[in-house]
């Protein structure tokens, strides 16, 4: 089991592949070399704003709104507390996101296996791109050895700069970001008293599976087992583990390795879950 704090972990800054300025912290990342490799991190709108043409990724994306509305696309406005799935494949934006919105992203291989392109990869390949072309408005333009000028999305320049290949997209297996409202969700109870759970999404034949614990204070929390891959990331509240204690904004790597564990909620504590795919 990992556990880290945003108020802790590294942080950073989205590069010019695209356009405005994006804060974050990267709380937990996968292993490169695995199909379901992923990185969570909780992203701060700086001044000005940040912004993408539309697009879409070989890699699966859940994204939730901690504070203020994200504009996924301009028909897709996710309010404060909502939760949304963003298939491999599937286009969404133009983004143009505001001042001061925060929010929990978990970027991951999907479904197709075609993995996730880490972050310290995909920024490298960033900067060596600068030395060939221009980022400007999410796109990135290069002149060729004939003179001819090509457009790219930027962050699929990056991709294919540091894979060495053109990225290949999967047949896309839905026709939209899923939105998900929690709040129309019921609290079910578990054999934990003081525990509740609810889940608001499954998706695709590798079990991604979407939702909520709730640990009321004073209740203690066991992770139990699993065949999956699990992420928790607290939103609000204070917990103990082995005699540490962790404030909002925690993130926890349950590996199928790991043996359970107990965690014990001082505060009522709120965990956003998230099963990885199963390969």
């Amino acid at each position: 089991m990992r556990i880290s704090e945003a108020a802790t972990a590294e942080g950073g800054a989205v590069g010019s592949m695209r356009d405005g300025k994006l804060d974050q912290k990267f709380l937990l990342q996968g292993d490169d070399d695995s199909p379901n490799n992923y990185l969570l991190n909780v992203g701060l709108t700086g001044s000005g704003g940040w912004g993408t043409p539309r697009h879409r990724h070989n890699f699966d994306q859940i994204r939730y709104v901690l504070k203020g509305k994200y504009p996924a696309s301009p028909h897709k406005i996710m309010d404060e507390g909502s939760v949304a799935y963003f298939p491999e494949s599937v286009h969404y934006g133009p983004q143009d996101r505001p001042e001061g919105l925060e929010m929990m992203v978990i970027q991951f291989g999907g479904a197709s296996g075609s993995g996730f392109l880490s972050t310290p990869r995909r920024e490298a390949a960033n900067e060596a791109l600068k030395a060939k072309g221009e980022f400007k408005n999410g796109i990135f333009t290069w002149v060729d050895e004939k003179g001819q000028k090509h457009n790219k999305d930027g962050a699929i320049a990056c991709y294919e700069e540091a894979m060495g290949k053109p990225m290949v997209l999967a047949e896309p297996r839905y026709d939209d970001v899923v939105m998900m409202n929690p709040d129309a969700y019921d609290w079910l109870g578990t054999e934990t008293s003081g525990v509740s759970k609810k889940l608001v999404g499954n998706f695709t034949e590798r079990n991604i599976n979407i939702g909520f614990i709730k640990v009321d204070p004073g209740a203690t929390f066991n992770t139990g087992t699993r065949d999956q891959i699990e992420v928790l990331f607290m939103s609000k509240g204070s917990i103990t583990v082995d005699g540490k204690t962790y404030g909002e904004k925690t993130a926890i790597e349950l590996l199928p390795s790991d043996k359970p564990v107990d965690i014990k909620a001082n505060d009522e504590s709120l965990f956003f879950s998230v099963t990885l795919p199963k390969f």
